[in-house]
């Protein structure tokens, strides 16, 4: 796999149009428009088809919904939580999936075409399944709300990765080896998704892998800030591939899938991934010169083993995000790849590669306080 990191002429002529961080306020307030506005996609149909996401605050569902947007399409988002896009205020309703009367009345009011179920809730900090009930409880309201929907043609319904441990290569979608209590229930949200006779059009599920891009947050975002800053290590000579996925790409995959025929894709299971996998080094080398951060060193393993060491001390103090833990670590270590030739089948050729994925990340970036120091905020002509 070549290279694709970018030099000084290639990063200027990309992100030419921000010299300075004023100016990258109002070119990165755009990017996802435009991001999504030059994708070489069809609607599922006229403008007027309805979509409702749910979790449309979230990552995956804030690009979720501008993309729809971006399609010409209504949209509705249903989430407890404010949208991270202010712009997308006007398409929000404040909705818990555990209220399921308030749920019940939201979709059938708006009446959708087409389901993105995201709502979910994503952290690790839970102890039991029970922290988790918006992934099952969530799940299982959301399916008795739309019992009766006449216009609705096909609900995709997001799981996670996690449902089997990092590493883990399942023989099939119902092979599970969760190891946290957010992925024994999202095992669960896809048990009720499957044993359920309620749903009334057809569906399928999507398990995101490692997705990147515009409005992330942890880890990615400390990922890319750590390497900025120039204290990120490579692991040793590893040389590790993950099933990691552009958040572009991610969108362009969710609108495939719903467009694709009920025979090739009813009732089944796909990792959301871009392909081939990544090679980790090649995607932090890409960040580095891209941000004009310092080049990146190696670190022996057994340094980056007591560094997660200290890192989990630091989190049991009180320390909410630690740039390196144990549970990180053997992350970053293990490989992580999933079959890809389903999707692939489905989706063809992905519209982003992964420099031009991280240039439009660090543009959208620039927009906040915590990296505007940054040499690519700063002065990305130098």
């Amino acid at each position: 796999m070549p290279h694709l990191g970018v030099n000084e002429n290639t990063r200027a002529s990309l992100l030419g149009g921000v010299p300075a961080f004023s100016g990258a306020v109002s070119f990165a307030a755009d990017i996802i428009t435009n991001l999504f506005g030059r994708q070489t996609m069809n609607p599922i149909e006229a403008s007027s088809t309805r979509i409702l996401v749910t979790g449309g605050s979230g990552f995956i569902g804030t690009n979720l919904v501008e993309s729809c947007i971006a399609r010409g399409e209504i949209v509705l988002n249903l989430d407890i939580n404010t949208p991270r896009n202010t712009k997308h205020t006007r398409y929000w309703r404040k909705i818990d999936l555990l209220k399921l009367g308030e749920l019940r009345n939201a979709v059938v009011d708006f009446d959708p075409h087409y389901i993105y179920h995201m709502g979910a809730r994503t952290d690790l900090d839970g102890r039991t399944v029970d922290d988790y009930c918006a992934n099952t409880v969530g799940v299982s309201n959301l399916i008795s709300a739309c019992s009766g929907l006449r216009s609705l043609k096909r609900t995709i319904f997001a799981s996670s990765r996690l449902v089997c441990k990092i590493g883990y290569q399942p023989k099939d979608e119902f092979d599970y080896s969760p190891t946290t209590p957010y992925g024994e229930s999202k095992v669960i949200g896809e048990h009720i998704v499957r044993n359920s006779n309620g749903i009334p059009c057809s569906w399928l599920i999507v398990r995101p892998t490692s997705i990147w891009g515009p409005w992330f947050d942890i880890p990615y975002k400390t990922f890319f800030i750590t390497v900025a800053r120039g204290v990120y290590f490579h692991p040793g000579t590893r040389v590790i591939h993950k099933s990691f996925g552009y958040m572009g790409n991610t969108v362009h995959q969710l609108h495939r899938l719903m467009d694709a025929k009920d025979e090739i894709v009813a009732g089944k299971t796909f990792f959301l991934q871009d392909y081939p996998p990544t090679n980790l080094s090649e995607l932090a080398n890409c960040i580095q010169e891209t941000m004009g951060a310092r080049k990146i060193r190696s670190a022996p393993l057994i340094a980056l083993r007591f560094a997660a060491i200290a890192g989990d001390a630091l989190k049991a103090v009180g320390w909410k995000n630690p740039p390196i833990t144990r549970f990180r670590l053997n992350n970053l270590l293990t490989d992580m790849t999933y079959d890809s030739r389903a999707l692939e089948a489905i989706v063809g050729p992905l519209p982003y590669s992964m420099q031009r994925g991280v240039i439009d990340t660090v543009a959208w970036m620039c927009r906040y306080d915590d990296v505007r120091n940054l040499p690519a905020c700063r002065d990305p002509l130098r």
